[in-house]
């Protein structure tokens, strides 16, 4: 099945998952100063994830400082997504779960195939979608995104927080809009 290309200045696709504190989360409801950081991560098996989301809740504050509300979301299933949560000690983060192979397509994100018990002792689940961080305006549209086909070499937030008070200082558009 092809992977959906989603463009800079165009409407991401709404998506709506429960969190594990119980509530209900919606993008459509989101209600940014400057942006939401919307964060895929493939799931309580990846130590790559545990790193990447650790190193994101203690940057919390600075991203809401630039007005950026933040949320990671995986295909979990609910049992693993507060494992996750109390193991990983992401007390502050918002964590959703329970994302569908289709949404993951619909956004773009690469699908893999568990291969089994990952190097921290956890199986893989039969399929879960690749990481890939979506940052998105208050209108829904797309500003920048990053997806990958590998847990490896993701961006470090503090480049991430960098460019956007580089965007917000100087009103940088969107870029890689042309298709």
């Amino acid at each position: 099945m092809p992977v959906k290309k989603l463009l800079p200045r165009q409407k991401v696709p709404d998506i709506s998952l429960p969190l594990i504190s119980g509530e209900a989360w919606s993008l459509s409801d989101e209600r940014p100063e400057n942006f939401s950081l919307v964060v895929f991560y493939r799931g309580r098996h990846c130590p790559v994830c545990r790193s990447q989301l650790s190193d994101l809740k203690r940057n919390l504050d600075k991203f809401a400082e630039l007005g950026v509300n933040v949320i990671a979301i995986s295909s979990d299933n609910k049992e693993r997504a507060i494992d996750t949560h109390a193991a990983w000690k992401l007390a502050e983060l918002r964590l959703a779960y329970g994302l569908s192979l289709e949404e993951a397509r619909n956004w773009g994100l690469f699908i893999s195939k568990g291969i089994g018990e990952t190097s921290i002792g956890i199986e893989e689940p039969d399929y879960f979608s690749e990481p890939g961080i979506f940052l998105i305006r208050p209108d829904q549209s797309l500003y920048f995104s990053t997806i990958q086909t590998m847990p490896f070499a993701r961006p470090q937030w503090a480049d991430v927080l960098n460019a956007i008070k580089v965007v917000l200082k100087k009103d940088y558009p969107a870029r890689g809009e042309v298709e």
